[in-house]
């Protein structure tokens, strides 16, 4: 009897942290379907989106432009070459690790300009405040280098995870979570027949 308890116990916490995977971060892909381009408004893209420490920024763009991650004092000026992070790889995902406002810009001269700047307002995990783009910026940032990633001081002073993928293919929020309902739902499947065959 005390088996079937210990094994009934182990099943349940099994699927209770399958269901919990869905709930740990939202992938925003920036622009939409346009991507990160000349002539986009990307104030009015994170109209009514919120952020939150957890959730990662999907950029997918073509050859000739970049994503560089800067001081809020460059955003604002579109100053190219101080960049806390930079990649060209056609498809960068950075992850939201802390609160505050990120600055990106393309470092491409003239494109940001262009439009190619975004300011998001990441909400601290579990809290729900509606990003603004016309926050005052801040200046700051260190870059380091561990494998894995580019990690920085972002301009509001927390940490940032650029990942370079190894293609074009990006994540999608909604088949991540798709993902791990299938996973939810075998591990619910695997833990009743434990409980019922053993």
């Amino acid at each position: 009897m005390a088996s079937f308890h210990s094994r009934s116990v182990f099943c349940v916490i099994l699927v209770v942290l399958c269901t919990v995977v869905p709930i740990l971060g939202k992938g925003h892909t920036v622009g939409d379907s346009s991507g990160w381009a000349i002539g986009m408004d990307y104030s009015t893209w994170t109209s009514g989106k919120t952020f939150s420490v957890g959730d990662s920024l999907v950029f997918n763009y073509a050859g000739g432009h970049t994503v560089d991650e800067v001081s809020a004092s460059d955003y604002s000026t579109c100053t190219t070459g101080n960049a806390i992070t930079s990649d060209s790889s056609g498809a960068t995902t950075v992850a939201l690790k802390t609160a505050g406002t990120h600055y990106f810009i393309c470092g491409v001269p003239g494109h940001c300009g262009g439009g190619m700047k975004l300011a998001v307002t990441v909400a601290a995990a579990g809290s729900s405040t509606t990003p603004s783009s016309s926050e005052t910026p801040s200046s700051g940032g260190t870059t380091t280098s561990p494998a894995g990633g580019t990690t920085t001081t972002s301009p509001a002073g927390g940490t940032t995870t650029v990942y370079k993928p190894s293609s074009n293919s990006t994540p999608d929020s909604s088949s991540r979570i798709n993902i791990s309902l299938f996973v939810a739902i075998a591990g619910a499947c695997v833990a009743l027949s434990v409980m019922v065959f053993t």
